[in-house]
């Protein structure tokens, strides 16, 4: 099985919402629930189902803070 995998890196990110606003899926939000050290909101990604690892995220954060891959899975599906 293969399934998209964003990972946002909380002590790089800098809340600018970049992500969130650019992603053309909308898989991404800020909900105010993860906060970093220093007081800034981080993105969730929250639909996986939707992405398709476009990497949209990735380019456009300033701060490097996205990594966008896929995960191959080995597990069979049930």
């Amino acid at each position: 099985m293969v399934r998209p995998e964003v990972v946002i890196n909380e002590n790089q990110c800098q809340g600018c919402g970049y992500c969130v606003k650019f992603c053309p899926r909308g898989c991404l939000v800020i909900t105010g629930e993860k906060i970093t050290p220093q007081g800034y909101l981080v993105a969730s990604f929250i639909k996986p189902e939707e992405c398709n690892t476009c990497g949209v995220c990735a380019v456009l954060c300033p701060e490097a803070a996205i990594e966008v891959y896929l995960n191959l899975s080995t597990e069979a599906s049930v």
